[in-house]
């Protein structure tokens, strides 16, 4: 099968699939566009079909799923120790002393034998109901969808397209546009694994390969639909998903030009020689119309794409579940019984002041949480105002570095970008969103 930036510019081989291939492309990438994008009113609720579905699944098994997550969350915390990762590096050592951490404070939640502190309505009931739960559930639900969505040609025919626009407005090859998209709709953690092979490949710069790790490797639509829950926003889903995306992206084109991302090296993985992107410059439709049928010509099929899609789902989940249970904690406690993060408020206070945002410090102490958990910032502004808590939920995502899962997540690739360059990046992110969200917010709603 043909690579992007493999193909050539001025002839296109006129090839002729078969109309099973052809309603495999078409098929799966509508039922996929379904349940991420179009939303459903059923029994009051609008949402997307994904959301309805998985709230149906919480609720009728409401009784298993507590210990499915349990159970996720303790095989999680092995995990490392059972493939022997857990002492690679000091990084991974403390994150999978911190998955321990976090898997039994999961069991002592859930048989209700935790102390005082731990049991706290607003702590680990909380953090255990609201946020691992919707999480477990919806990672393998959406993994399923998520194979129908990204699996048959969709990314691919993407990706063609968007060649003219990925180099000037991103500074990256075309080929980027499908760990842009795979990331948005699929997982951080997904983009970075194309990322970063491709990078070794030598089909990256190190420069291009930071670019996609900092600027486009976010947490995943599902991820954004337990923020919305959370803040109240699924009525108005598609405002908010889009809104989000083009902040994000916006913010992306505008961090590659300036420091420290414009002087990281234009070298290749190791200093070897690189294979750069053929550049596409005729007959684009066509090639990208041959590049997404020939992927859906050559991908397996649905149902043994369905079962790894889910079995990388439960595997990712294992992954986030026990170090967001911990840190989300560590994050829960200093919130709520420190005023570390009243003080630090004030790094983003005259910011959020001057950008007339509706409870300034609310918003400001939102903003410096977000480097801890790109959840946590939700639970600070529940009862904010409406317009506040769509900034803070654009802001949540659009930031896209945080250290209980993407900050790791990076450091564990061979992407040649230390924590100091991360922390700085995610500020300035942080910055830019604020500036350009709050009036398009204010604008929309």
């Amino acid at each position: 099968m043909q690579k992007i930036g493999q193909i050539g510019n001025d002839q296109v081989e006129n090839r002729k699939y078969s109309a099973t291939t052809i309603l495999k492309f078409f098929l799966c990438s509508i039922l996929g566009i379904f349940m991420f994008f179009l939303p459903l009113t059923i029994n009051g609720k609008n949402s997307i079909p994904l959301d309805h579905l998985v709230g149906w699944i919480r609720t009728t098994f409401s009784s298993i799923i507590v210990y499915y997550i349990l159970v996720i969350v303790i095989l999680g915390a092995l995990y490392p120790f059972y493939k022997k990762t857990w002492n690679s590096s000091w990084i991974e050592a403390s994150i999978s002393f911190l998955k321990v951490f976090g898997a039994i404070a999961a069991v002592l939640v859930v048989f209700n034998i935790g102390p005082a502190w731990l049991m706290a309505e607003d702590m680990g009931p909380y953090w255990y109901n609201a946020l691992l739960t919707p999480i477990g559930v919806l990672v393998p639900i959406g993994a399923v969808f998520l194979a129908l969505l990204v699996g048959y040609g969709l990314l691919e025919f993407i990706g063609i397209l968007m060649q003219p626009i990925m180099r000037p407005f991103w500074k990256t090859p075309g080929r980027s546009a499908v760990d842009a998209v795979a990331s948005f709709v699929g997982s951080y953690s997904i983009g970075l694994l194309i990322t970063n092979r491709i990078f070794k490949e030598g089909k990256y710069t190190a420069k291009e390969a930071a670019i996609i790790a900092t600027g486009f490797s976010t947490v995943s639509a599902t991820f954004m639909i337990v923020v919305a829950n959370t803040l109240d926003l699924m009525s108005i889903w598609n405002l908010y998903f889009w809104t989000t995306f083009f902040v994000t992206f916006l913010v992306t084109a505008i961090t590659v030009r300036i420091w420290p991302i414009r002087n990281m090296s234009n070298n290749y993985y190791k200093n070897k020689p690189g294979d750069p992107e053929q550049i596409v410059t005729k007959n684009r439709l066509k090639h990208a119309w041959n590049e997404g049928l020939t992927t859906a010509e050559h991908a397996k099929s649905i149902w043994k794409n369905i079962i790894e899609n889910v079995k990388d789902g439960i595997v990712m989940a294992m992954g986030i579940l026990p170090t967001i249970m911990s840190i989300g904690l560590i994050g829960l406690l200093l919130v709520n019984n420190t005023p570390i993060f009243d003080y630090l408020a004030y790094i983003f206070y005259p910011l959020t002041y001057l950008l007339q945002i509706a409870e300034p410090l609310l918003a400001a102490k939102a903003a410096v949480i977000n480097l801890i958990d790109m959840f946590l910032p939700s639970l600070v502004i529940l009862e904010a105002p409406l317009e506040t808590r769509f900034i803070i939920a654009v802001l949540s995502i659009s930031a896209i570095l945080f250290f209980s899962a993407l900050i790791p997540c990076i450091l564990s690739t061979e992407i040649p970008i230390n924590v100091g360059q991360m922390i700085v990046i995610w500020f300035i992110r942080t910055v830019l969103t604020l500036i350009i969200a709050t009036p398009i917010v204010y604008l929309l709603l």
